[in-house]
């Protein structure tokens, strides 16, 4: 479904979805979902075996790595996220800071203090019944524990911080171990001569050119995406086949529980190491819930149940057949995919096989960016600059601060390591920490947001819980060979988040302390002797109530505002998307005839911000709405899209409300303009000269009392005569006396990060010529 910018399926009825479309969805996500978990037999056996757990008289190992293979397939991707986790969607959306937000409304945990009330009445927070209290006694407790202990949200944020760095993490590692185990199969194709210095420069040109490519957008290749997948699937099932008829037809044996134990029994040690190679068969499983938003849950489901999930069994039964009958391998081609593959068919398999690894590559590239997004969103990382490279699928973007460091620490790990057991231990570890913080996450969830009982979220636990602990005690143990790598990045993006989410939380604090009171500001004139001059005043503040000490500065300094000023406040809410018709809450400050009003503009943290031009136009329209609504009475004719909350009125932009008001912008001289008998316009009085004249349109139908219409009318003079966007731009610093820690973090982290971070969306695209910034120490 193309979808326009900003805008969600939820703005549209639901429609069952024909199974024509779910199988077109379900075709699509093999591209788009599975590129990573398809492409983890080219790897997991090589980073699994070792000689000293191999012994050639036996085939116990082998039996056992597959045994293990295959019910850690069947547990953790089929049974867990097919289906469990997929089921816990934030309203269509998916990934760790989907339950982080599922979490955020249903025990009102906030990772920012500019909650309303009014956000608790959005149809995203009604529709899972976030208002709604757990039925259990247990779930009670657990949600006003939460609500009550500032240092448990801390660590629930924090939590959910981990699993979005570890996400990153493997967004450096799985391109690299992934074209760097494709590329690995010039080792067989061609001779020790020319192979042994091809293949680090060959995927290093690899890895170079994928990320060149990312700011096209993934829709200009997308469409070679599934085929690629779909023949890869095909051909791993077809080989893997092959070598089960053609050298042990009896492999399935090994699917019995009882070899992991033997495996165990007689590897010991030295088979507890090589779990960490195991659990790379999984890598990739994550992308099911991270992507859920690009597909539907019954697409994803059948594309892994009668797709992926038999193709990868049939994958490594294949393999571990062909291992068994062929124990006098030269040892540095025993383990590697390309052994078994047959000789006549390496070339052509090669060419798929890299073409499947920068597929696989694509889809953790593009989540990396999503939660990035997410994160920037929820004022839990950087301001950094995101390009929608679709004007018709919201989610894809692309972030080239992001890209060009994930494009540089892939060609260090590639250059560094040269070596797949070393990649695949660094990211097993980045993987089932990833997936443990979803579980955790989950039994939350379970008691929460589905209101279950604790039993439930009990079982969850102990069915799940010990398998992914004991793949990460596996993972762990390798630190010195390679597990260092993604603690190491993810500790340093932690810390990166952490300071600035702590520093952007004591900036709003200081703000909330040092709020202007509204009495104070009214009666500036008087003192003062303030100048109101003609045109639109837009301050940005950060603050949903209360007047923001940079404006005081301001008029203290310069007293002088603009005859329309709003006090506007741009802020993301813990939902993937709010409603046009919800996005705008506008507020009247003092008595009609100051002219001056609060507008807070909502957005989920996958909406799209609008450029400049169009959101002037929206918020205008909603002012003259809310002006609108307040001459006629808010009940009066609203259809169905104003509500009431305390002084502020909730107002959708102007395309959620055809029949309300519409501005009309005309580049025309107005004494030229036609007059018009047949509609009710609210025109600026004529000018000498050529310039844009501003109107708003009303229906016949709608009335209003003569001061809403003046007031109309000064807004519209406001308009034409222009808008001028006036931000403050903090010079912060640590409060004398403040400790170590705050001294660091602010003055050396979150200052640092300020002044070389992007400049906030909405005033990235505003021409030089309109801005006034106003400069102000702040000591938090």
């Amino acid at each position: 479904m193309d979808l326009e910018p900003g805008s969600h399926q939820n703005d549209r009825p639901k429609k069952r979805e024909s199974w024509r479309t779910v199988l077109t969805l379900a075709y699509q996500s093999l591209g788009v979902v599975y590129g990573d978990l398809s492409i983890s037999p080219l790897y997991v056996y090589k980073s699994t075996f070792t000689d000293s757990i191999w012994h050639s008289e036996t085939n116990e190992e082998i039996y056992g790595v597959l045994s293990f293979v295959f019910w850690t397939l069947t547990l953790v991707p089929l049974l867990k996220y097919v289906f469990i986790v997929l089921r816990a969607d934030d309203n269509g959306e998916g990934g760790t800071f989907a339950l982080y937000s599922l979490l955020c409304r249903h025990a009102r945990v906030n990772s920012l203090p500019n909650c309303q009330v009014a956000d608790e009445e959005l149809s995203e927070y009604k529709r899972d019944g976030a208002s709604l209290s757990p039925k259990s006694r247990f779930g009670r407790k657990l949600k006003s524990t939460l609500e009550s202990h500032g240092a448990l949200q801390k660590l629930l944020l924090v939590l959910a911080l981990i699993g979005a760095c570890m996400v990153i993490g493997d967004g450096v590692l799985t391109p690299a171990i992934s074209v760097f185990s494709a590329v690995s199969g010039l080792e067989l194709s061609m001779s020790e001569k020319h192979h042994k210095y091809l293949e680090v420069p060959v995927a290093c040109v690899i890895l170079i050119g994928l990320f060149a490519l990312q700011h096209y957008g993934t829709h200009r290749v997308g469409f070679l995406f599934a085929p690629v997948m779909t023949m890869w699937l095909l051909c791993i099932s077809a080989i893997g086949l092959y070598n089960i008829f053609s050298w042990n037809p009896h492999i399935y044996q090994a699917l019995s529980p009882r070899y992991m134990y033997i495996f165990l029994k007689k590897t010991r040690s030295r088979g507890w190491t090589s779990l960490g190679g195991i659990l790379l068969c999984i890598t990739g499983s994550e992308a099911m819930f991270a992507d859920l938003g690009h597909f539907s849950q019954l697409s994803i489901k059948i594309a892994f149940t009668f797709m992926v999930y038999p193709s990868l069994i049939l994958a490594y039964m294949g393999q571990a057949a062909y291992l068994s009958q062929h124990h006098n391998i030269e040892s540095k081609y025993k383990f590697g995919f390309y052994v078994s593959v047959p000789e006549k068919l390496r070339w052509p398999v090669l060419a798929i096989a890299i073409s499947a690894a920068v597929v696989g590559s694509q889809a953790i590239i593009t989540g990396t960016f999503s939660i990035i997004k997410q994160c920037s969103a929820l004022g839990c990382f950087p301001r950094v600059k995101i390009v929608h490279t679709s004007s018709k699928i919201h989610g894809q973007i692309y972030i080239p601060e992001i890209n060009w460091m994930l494009m540089m620490l892939c060609l260090a790990i590639t250059i560094g390591f040269r070596d797949t057991k070393h990649m695949g231990n660094a990211s097993g570890l980045a993987v089932i920490t990833v997936m443990l913080v979803t579980t955790c996450l989950m039994s939350l969830v379970i008691v929460l947001c589905w209101h279950q009982s604790v039993i439930v979220a009990a079982c969850f636990v102990l069915l799940f819980g010990p398998i992914e602990t004991l793949f990460f005690l596996a993972s762990l143990i390798k630190f010195f060979q390679g597990a260092w790598v993604p603690i190491a990045l993810s500790s340093i993006f932690l810390g990166v988040m952490y300071i600035w989410h702590y520093g952007t939380l004591k900036a709003y604090e200081h703000d909330l302390q040092n709020k202007v009171s509204i009495d104070w500001m009214l009666g500036l004139g008087p003192t003062l002797g303030i100048v109101r001059v003609r045109g639109i005043g837009l301050i940005h503040t950060e603050l949903v109530y209360g007047i923001p000490a940079i404006f005081s500065h301001l008029v203290t300094n310069l007293p002088a505002f603009h005859e329309v000023l709003v006090f506007l406040c741009i802020k993301s809410v813990p939902v993937p998307h709010v409603r046009h018709k919800e996005r705008f809450l506008v507020g009247r400050i003092g008595s009609r005839e100051h002219m001056i009003y609060r507008c807070i503009v909502r957005y989920g943290y996958r909406d799209v911000h609008k450029d400049d031009v169009e959101f002037e136009r929206d918020l205008v329209c909603s002012i003259a709405e809310f002006i609108r609504s307040q001459g006629m009475g808010a009940a009066a004719g609203n259809g169905g899209f104003l509500k009431e909350d305390g002084r502020m009125t909730v107002v959708g932009t102007c395309s959620s409300h055809p029949d309300g008001i519409q501005m009309s912008e005309d580049e025309k001289d107005p004494a030229e303009l036609p007059s018009s008998s047949e509609q009710n316009e609210i025109n600026s009085p004529p000018l000498a000269r050529a310039r844009k004249k501003v109107r708003f349109i009303m229906p016949e139908s709608l009335k209003m009392d003569p001061a809403a219409r003046e007031e109309l009318r000064e807004l519209t003079e406001a308009r034409e005569a222009g808008v001028a966007y006036i931000q403050g731009h903090y010079y912060v610093k640590a409060k004398r006396g403040s400790g170590l820690f705050r001294r660091l973090a602010i003055d050396l982290g979150y200052d640092f990060l300020r002044r070389n971070c992007r400049a906030q969306a909405h005033a990235v695209n505003v021409p030089h010529a309109c801005s006034i910034e106003v400069g102000m120490v702040c000591h938090i």
